[in-house]
């Protein structure tokens, strides 16, 4: 009886060693779970204007209270559902090819990390991966400099007596190719950075295996094809499911920086047209709904890219 009442007593006293070290391990993830509340939940509490007659600065007040009028207004005539439409459209198309080229991050990890030269390769990475931290006023400011009609693309072909003088090409005004400039400008200033990941991956794959495939006599290539790609793979359909679920949020500072009169049909995307209505009079309530719609659209999209995640590999990331 005694030596099972020690057991017990040890069992318990590591039970309440257990639980006393989960308290405060809590404490580690404690500040950054109240900085994703500070951030990310507490300015939820904005989504009320959508159901009032909001004027700014004025205070909310029941008396402007109208319900779901900002929701039904969205689809009260055919100008405003050809807009709205039309702005999905432009959503669409900038995530749509995002989305197509998704594997490109993928594929610069896997050439750079065959590069040799250690020294070359950290230039590389570091050349790549700056663009990331620049901001998207800096980034217009060096496209304007090389693309504008006076700029140095334009000075060239003039010289060379491509173009016409006084008849530059209008690279910035132009909106027939807007999508994929668009997409250049983003994969140069993200491709370096989004492919850290896949570089983390490729170090995690066991070395035993590169080893025993070059001892049966296969190549870089054949390496790449059957190792390199299949290891880094979960990493590629992770990233591209979440990319999924956030397929309506491609941001707002790009398209702002870069949207002029000549092209504002075809780059106006849905978080630039939320923030055109609030801060160009269309209606900061009107906006704030659409806001709404476009989360809920988001989060639908979440759960059914998780759903899939599950289907595919077994396990979603949710």
């Amino acid at each position: 009886m005694g030596k099972a009442k020690k057991e017990v007593d040890l069992l318990t006293a590591s039970a309440l060693r257990k639980k006393r070290k989960g308290k405060i391990e809590f404490l580690y993830i404690l500040p950054f779970v109240l900085l994703v509340a500070v951030f990310s939940y507490y300015p939820l509490w904005g989504w009320v204007y959508a159901f009032f007659d909001y004027k700014p600065p004025f205070p909310l007040e029941w008396k402007n209270f109208v319900g779901l009028k900002w929701f039904k207004s969205m689809f009260e005539n055919e100008v405003k559902i050809k807009q709205l439409l039309g702005v999905i459209r432009n959503t669409f198309a900038m995530s749509g090819i995002s989305l197509l080229f998704s594997w490109f991050p993928m594929i610069f990890a896997v050439f750079l990390n065959e590069i040799k030269c250690v020294p070359f390769k950290k230039f590389v990475q570091t050349v790549t991966t700056l663009p990331k931290f620049i901001s998207w006023i800096l980034v217009y400011s060096i496209v304007f400099s090389v693309f504008s009609s006076t700029g140095a693309v334009n000075q060239l072909l003039e010289s060379l007596g491509i173009t016409e003088p006084g008849k530059p090409i209008m690279f910035l005004q132009s909106a027939d190719n807007v999508y994929f400039t668009q997409w250049l400008w983003l994969t140069w200033k993200e491709a370096g950075w989004a492919a850290i990941m896949y570089i983390a991956a490729i170090t995690g794959i066991d070395e035993e295996l590169n080893e025993a495939a070059r001892i049966d006599g296969a190549s870089r290539m054949q390496i790449i094809r059957h190792i390199t790609l299949p290891s880094i793979l979960p990493t590629y359909f992770v990233l591209l499911m979440l990319n999924i679920a956030n397929f309506l949020s491609n941001g707002m500072e790009q398209y702002y920086v870069f949207q002029n009169a000549f092209n504002k049909d075809k780059i106006q995307v849905l978080d630039l047209y939320v923030y055109n209505l609030a801060f160009g009079g269309g209606g900061y309530s009107l906006s704030t709904a659409i806001s709404i719609l476009k989360s809920i659209i988001s989060v639908t999209l979440l759960s059914v890219a998780n759903k899939v995640s599950k289907l595919i590999r077994g396990e979603g990331f949710i």
